[in-house]
């Protein structure tokens, strides 16, 4: 007897097709800049191809206009040859402890 079990569809995001778009890694603070193309593009990530074979560390900056302050963290999921797929990474906004009051005055009455 065989159960057949209905998989559940996954939507994935939708994606862009950008046609090798040129754009730019960058690594080590921007110390170091290298051309890529990014063959798609979703709201979670890409997936960019080098034109020569490089070591593309896990994690870098990609910037879509040369010169625009913007950069996106990224970290690579998958590796095949020179091709890659990355995903966005959201920092978390680091989280601060109120100060103490620095005149020392309580709010308790005397």
């Amino acid at each position: 007897m065989t159960v057949v079990e209905l998989r559940a569809k996954i939507q994935r995001e939708q994606r862009r097709q950008l046609h090798k778009r040129l754009a730019w890694i960058t690594v080590r603070d921007g110390a170091s800049e290298r051309e890529c193309h990014v063959l798609d593009l979703s709201s979670g990530g890409a997936r960019i191809a080098m034109d020569d074979a490089m070591d593309v560390r896990d994690r870098f900056e990609l910037t879509l206009v040369r010169g625009h302050p913007k950069r996106d963290l990224c970290e690579v999921v998958w590796r095949r040859g020179k091709t890659y797929g990355v995903k966005f990474v959201t920092l978390l906004p680091e989280i601060t402890t109120p100060a103490s009051d620095p005149t020392g005055a309580s709010i308790l009455p005397s």
